[in-house]
């Protein structure tokens, strides 16, 4: 079995959350370009990869729990800490309860306040993971996370992360998808008590994780910065890590500017092709 985290580089403490159904290999393009000015720590979240598995409902509390864990681990009294997708649930949850441990967020790829369409559409996605074929429903996460020029040019890759999503234990996964699919209220509790810098970011083009969700989410928050990445769909970590390095170093490691303000839109990064 493999180990259920990874930590690598040298500088300031970083930790990425990876999204329902994947590990922390997610993170393989992005990693080692944040090496060299972080300690970045991943980790599978419960019910995900070699990690213990989940034990009847799961609830936002156990991620935070194992969060507590994974910093105590590592011995780090507080870190930056970036979530996609649910792990931005958890990373903002766990920012607005543990407030002393968290420096900067960030919200990559993050549900908030979804529409009644959309809601409707997450649920048919999740009777559909209960009840389709394992392969058939991981074909059709990968169309509409992948843009169509990454799949024709990294094909391999992309048959990589649809086979983590078919080896998922079917019962984990439900319980970590119901999670996620009922989430909205986490972070619409959870903002105003976000009191760290934090910035989002989501792809042009993502239709699950979409930019008004994220303009919405830094309106919510305290001391947001928005970044939405031109051409893009979900898989910005895989298809796009230039782009969130670059965004990452710039946020997380800040030079003050006199012209920097809160909760506008800042122009799109270009992504990574």
């Amino acid at each position: 079995m493999s180990t259920p985290r990874r930590r690598s580089g040298r500088g300031a403490p970083l930790v990425l959350l990876h999204g329902v159904g994947l590990d922390h290999t997610l993170w393989d393009e992005l990693a080692p370009l944040l090496e060299a000015r972080f300690d970045v720590l991943r980790y599978d979240l419960l019910g995900h990869g070699a990690a213990p598995g989940i034990h009847g409902v799961a609830r936002i509390e156990d991620f935070i729990a194992q969060l507590d864990a994974e910093l105590d681990l590592a011995g780090w009294r507080k870190a930056c800490v970036l979530g996609y997708s649910m792990g931005g649930l958890i990373a903002g949850a766990y920012a607005a309860a543990r407030p002393q441990r968290v420096d900067r967020l960030v919200l990559l790829s993050t549900v908030f306040q979804r529409t009644p369409d959309e809601v409707q559409a997450v649920m048919a996605r999740l009777e559909a993971a209960a009840t389709q074929d394992v392969q058939a429903a991981a074909a059709v996460s990968l169309q509409r996370w992948f843009t169509p020029a990454f799949q024709a040019a990294r094909p391999e890759r992309v048959a990589a992360i649809g086979q983590r999503l078919v080896q998922n234990d079917r019962a984990n996964f439900l319980a970590a998808y119901r999670l996620f699919a009922h989430g909205d209220p986490v972070l619409a509790q959870a903002a105003p008590d976000i009191a760290c810098p934090t910035l989002v970011m989501t792809g042009e083009e993502d239709v699950g994780s979409t930019p008004r969700m994220s303009r919405g989410l830094a309106r919510a928050l305290p001391d947001a910065r928005l970044r939405v990445v031109d051409g893009q769909r979900h898989m910005l970590p895989v298809e796009a890590p230039d782009a969130i390095a670059t965004a990452l170093h710039a946020f997380l490691l800040p030079t003050p500017h006199p012209h920097d303000d809160l909760n506008t839109e800042a122009p799109a990064e270009s992504p990574a092709r």
